[in-house]
């Protein structure tokens, strides 16, 4: 945790959009579970994830972890709580089962607007179809949106946590991100 903001540390090792990491699964792991409140894990191949790499996680960490994907269908939630995801993200929907497990990806402010307050909601600075920075920042939907929110992409080092924000999911640059954690930690702040 980070100024009241939840951790949740991505262990992902690719991306549609270019991105490849540097580092293994395992190796991202172990960072993830070292400074993460909670492990995200992809179950999407696009973003080097798959059901089974969630079960593992599950076997390795006491953390919550978190199902990270698409999850289309509510059958792709029950199969990533079926493994022992304590979190499964959604995107651009709000599923008919375990609403209370999940996480919402709104697509839009539009959308945002029509979650209930009661609802984790994850905002993503990038936009899902295509990778590029939204015009609708962190601040905007934090207007719009007054529950839980979570901060997504974009996120090098702990100075780029918004206010406001009661988590952060950081992925891409995990390595960094982690660094700026433990410089802080080595300061005494």
């Amino acid at each position: 945790m980070y100024k009241k903001a939840q951790i949740i540390a991505e262990v992902k090792t690719q991306s549609p959009l270019g991105f490849k990491s540097d580092k293994s699964w395992e190796e991202l792991f172990q960072v993830a579970n070292e400074i993460g409140d909670i492990i995200s894990i992809h179950t999407d191949p696009r973003w080097g994830g798959s059901f089974e790499l969630l079960q593992k996680a599950r076997a390795l960490t006491h953390k919550p972890v978190l199902a990270k994907g698409m999850h289309e269908s509510d059958a792709d939630v029950e199969k990533a709580i079926g493994i022992g995801a304590d979190w499964v993200l959604v995107v651009g929907r709000i599923p008919a089962i375990h609403k209370e497990k999940c996480m919402i990806e709104a697509i839009t402010l539009e959308e945002l607007k029509m979650i209930p307050e009661d609802v984790r909601v994850v905002w993503n600075a990038r936009d899902v179809k295509d990778g590029s920075p939204k015009k609708e920042t962190f601040d905007d939907a934090r207007k719009v949106f007054k529950g839980w929110l979570c901060q997504a992409s974009h996120i090098r080092t702990i100075n780029d946590i918004k206010e406001g924000a009661d988590a952060v999911l950081v992925g891409t640059h995990l390595i960094d991100f982690a660094k700026s954690m433990l410089a802080r930690d080595s300061s005494g702040e």
